[in-house]
C-alpha cells in the first residue's frame, strides 16, 4: 500500500464525527504524522482504533491512558495542538 493511500485510509479512520476530537486528530495527521518514527505512527494507527469516549477523554487531558505507548501519543497531540494555537484549525 502506497504511503498516499494510507494517509488517506488514516484521514477517514481519525474522522470521528465529534468535532473536538477532529479538531485534535486531523491537524497532527496531516502535519506531524508523516515525519514520526514508526513506532509512534504504530502508536497512533492503534490510537485510532480506540472507543471515542476513551478518546475524549484522554485527549481532554482527564485521563491519560493506561498503555505507555498510547500515552505518549496522545501526549503529543495534545502538546502539537497546544503549540500551534488556532491556526493549524483553519486548514481543515
Amino acid at each position: 500500500m502506497s504511503e498516499d493511500t494510507t494517509l488517506k485510509r488514516l484521514y477517514w479512520h481519525s474522522r470521528r464525527g465529534m468535532w473536538e476530537l477532529d479538531l485534535l486528530l486531523l491537524p497532527f495527521l496531516k502535519h506531524r504524522y508523516p515525519d514520526l518514527d514508526e513506532a509512534d505512527q504504530a502508536a497512533y494507527r492503534a490510537l485510532i482504533e480506540e472507543e471515542d469516549q476513551d478518546l475524549f477523554i484522554w485527549l481532554m487531558r482527564r485521563e491519560w491512558p493506561g498503555d505507555d505507548m498510547l500515552r505518549r501519543i496522545v501526549k503529543m497531540i495534545v502538546e502539537y495542538a497546544e503549540s500551534t494555537g488556532n491556526d493549524q484549525y483553519r486548514t481543515l
